[in-house]
């Protein structure tokens, strides 16, 4: 069964993230403080994702997306409280007192986080399979981030594990949003994390860089931060939280990859074997097929959607026609048996 469209959709959000590292790192050598640069670059996605929702509200065009309802507020905030503040504080404070070969590789938890928060909490279904093409593109990402091993484990090591562990709860946080609008949740939550962010950044003694470099930074966040979670999101939707953050841990070989094409770093041998342990790991992956008998609870709910195998409603006379559209709806309960994915309407428990 091929993961389709969600795993497209997390790898072109681990590409356009992926890519986003080596530009920010362009950033820093014009001499960014990082804390600020981290603001800018949420406070860039946040921004330009909020003028084209207002450009489409102006132009009258009603997407075809579930707004936030008010008890996805509470999900929005703690979205934003851990991965868009704790996170990036922690990480911060970690790289102060951390080695760099040692915050490289203890960022590559952040995979291991989400997917044993997934699998643990949410109770998602991981299987053999899963946990070997997850390990596989780890692997080539700690390979990819290995600068001659650990430089020490202290308290800043704890800080940086704190960080991916905050970004894993924000991951799985995610997922119980991502039935409503995706550019919605990335607009507020870069508004939000680029405001906290910068503001911190200010009262500890960072100076403003120069309006071209703040333009930069703004436009490496919309597409590397905003454009790149909207298609995160879509993908949580598709495919559950453990799925997509296993594709998306490709990120480093496609940044690797990216300054290979855009600056014409060399082809090394740790780029070369970590992209033979990601390929073998997505093809995992994407050879996926999980299908048994299962059952629907009856569930009422609002999101993106086609008349298909699990909507098959009639509408009300203040409800759209054309498709996809979204409406509150109600799914009766059902049972049967079909490949699926822990998307929006397969996320039963499983035996064992």
């Amino acid at each position: 069964m091929l993961a389709w469209p969600g795993a497209p959709m997390a790898l072109a959000s681990a590409a356009l993230f992926g890519m986003s590292t080596p530009l920010a790192k362009l950033l820093l050598g014009a001499g960014v403080d990082p804390w600020l640069l981290a603001g800018l670059l949420y406070l860039g996605s946040g921004a330009g994702l909020g003028v084209a929702l207002l450009v489409r509200a102006g132009l009258g065009v009603r997407p075809a997306e579930a707004p936030l309802a008010r008890g996805d507020l509470g999900w929005m905030a703690l979205v934003v409280l851990a991965g868009g503040v704790a996170g990036p504080v922690l990480l911060m404070v970690g790289l102060a007192r951390t080695p760099a070969s040692t915050a490289a590789l203890l960022l590559n938890l952040e995979a291991l986080a989400t997917m044993a928060i997934a699998w643990l909490a949410f109770r998602e279904n991981v299987d053999r399979r899963l946990l070997i093409g997850a390990g596989a593109i780890l692997a080539g990402a700690v390979i990819l981030s290995w600068r001659g091993g650990p430089g020490g484990f202290g308290l800043g090591a704890l800080a940086v594990v704190g960080a991916c562990i905050a970004w894993g709860i924000d991951n799985n946080l995610t997922r119980k949003l991502s039935s409503a609008d995706p550019a919605l949740i990335a607009a507020i939550k870069g508004v939000a994390a680029g405001t906290a962010n910068v503001g911190l950044a200010l009262a500890r003694g960072a100076r403003p860089p120069a309006p071209a470099t703040i333009a930069e930074a703004a436009l490496v966040g919309f597409f590397g931060y905003g454009v790149s979670l909207i298609l995160f999101v879509l993908a949580l939707r598709h495919l559950g939280t453990a799925r997509t953050s296993a594709y998306f841990s490709t990120a480093p070989f496609l940044g690797a990859a990216t300054s290979v094409l855009l600056f014409h770093d060399p082809v090394s041998a740790a780029l070369i074997v970590a992209a033979s342990l990601m390929a073998v790991g997505v093809g995992l992956h994407l050879a996926e097929r999980h299908e048994h008998e299962h059952a629907h609870e009856a569930l009422e709910h609002e999101h993106r959607h086609t008349h298909d195998l699990h909507h098959q409603h009639d509408h009300g006379p203040g409800d759209p026609t054309g498709e996809p559209h979204s409406h509150r709806h109600r799914h009766e309960p059902m049972r049967h048996a079909h490949p699926h994915y822990p998307d929006l309407h397969h996320r039963h428990r499983h035996a064992g």
